[in-house]
């Protein structure tokens, strides 16, 4: 009796999990056009004028799609420049071809790829957290794609712990999908809000932020565990990538807050501008981890000096 009662109640959930994907993805739609490469299918949002000097590219971080980069900065951007916002491969409307591919050095290559489809030659990278260390990758593997980088409470260097017992349980094979396809979104509706808040604090979360966001994407069960496979990999693919930092040649500007808890600005923003031979660091007291949101303005003004310093200087190349 206790056994098909559980079993009921996993199929009933597995039901209300279907319905729910439906439900969301259809508030939710894609906003932009999708992109073959090589392992995955990558959505990108286009936006700004088309012939306004170096374009903008944006990635996000964990748990999280482009919407995440869109309001506010994405859009205040666009106002003068060409922004493209990137799901990263198994994010928001991006698909991956293999769970495994959760690596910065396999999403650089995918991203490196999408662009050079998109006729985008050089560009500068806007990363925030999880895509701390993308950013960098895609600076040491594909230099001749990133004019400059900006790194918005970046992840760069390993660090004591884990990343959440749930992520790993979920990254674990046949339990992590028979939950994801079961709890993970009736639960994750519960949690959200209070997840978001969190990311934010000292900071308060803007009214409306898990909607903007589209932060329900995530609770869809492959998306769910795609992320959860990305947090679980990062520390080691970052412990392997350390010792190249001092090889980035492009400038970089760093900003971060000196109490985020999600990302240490010591463990991570201080040693990689300590390292990277161009790099600009700012920490601002009393600054959370979502930069993006909280100092919207000043990430703009830091993305133009840059842009202002990079159109003179390939002009002299030329």
């Amino acid at each position: 009796m206790i056994v098909m009662s559980v079993v009921t109640a996993l199929v009933l959930l597995a039901l209300a999990t279907q319905a729910g994907i439906v439900a969301v993805q259809r508030v939710f739609p894609p906003q932009g056009r999708m992109i073959e490469v090589d392992g995955a299918v990558l959505h990108v949002v286009d936006l700004g004028p088309r012939k306004a000097g170096v374009p903008i590219v944006m990635l996000h971080g964990a748990s999280s799609n482009l919407e995440a980069m869109r309001r506010p900065l994405g859009d205040l951007l666009a106002r003068d420049h060409r922004v493209l916002l990137i799901d990263r491969p198994g994010h928001g409307w991006s698909t991956r071809a293999r769970r495994q591919d959760s690596t910065p050095q396999i999403q650089a290559r995918m991203i490196d790829e999408a662009l050079q489809k998109l006729g985008i030659d050089r560009a500068v990278f806007v990363v925030h957290s999880w895509s701390g260390a993308l950013g960098a990758r895609i600076a040491l593997d594909h230099p001749q794609r990133v004019a400059g980088l900006v790194m918005l409470a970046p992840v760069t260097h390993p660090w004591r712990g884990g990343v959440g017992r749930y992520n790993e349980i979920i990254a674990t094979p046949v339990i992590g999908p028979l939950l994801a396809y079961t709890i993970t979104l009736p639960l994750g509706y519960v949690l959200a809000e209070s997840g978001a808040r969190n990311v934010f604090l000292p900071q308060i979360m803007p009214d409306g932020f898990v909607k903007d966001s589209a932060t329900p994407l995530l609770l869809r069960p492959r998306e769910f565990i795609a992320n959860a496979y990305d947090l679980v990999t990062l520390k080691e693919a970052v412990a392997a990538q350390v010792a190249r930092y001092g090889e980035i040649s492009a400038p970089v500007t760093i900003i971060a807050g000196e109490p985020d808890k999600t990302v240490k600005t010591d463990i991570h923003a201080r040693p990689f501008a300590a390292t990277v031979p161009n790099a600009k660091l700012i920490v601002l007291p009393g600054l959370g981890h979502m930069v993006q949101n909280a100092v919207p303005d000043l990430v703009k003004t830091e993305i133009e000096a840059m842009i202002g310093k990079i159109v003179p200087a390939q002009a002299a190349a030329d």
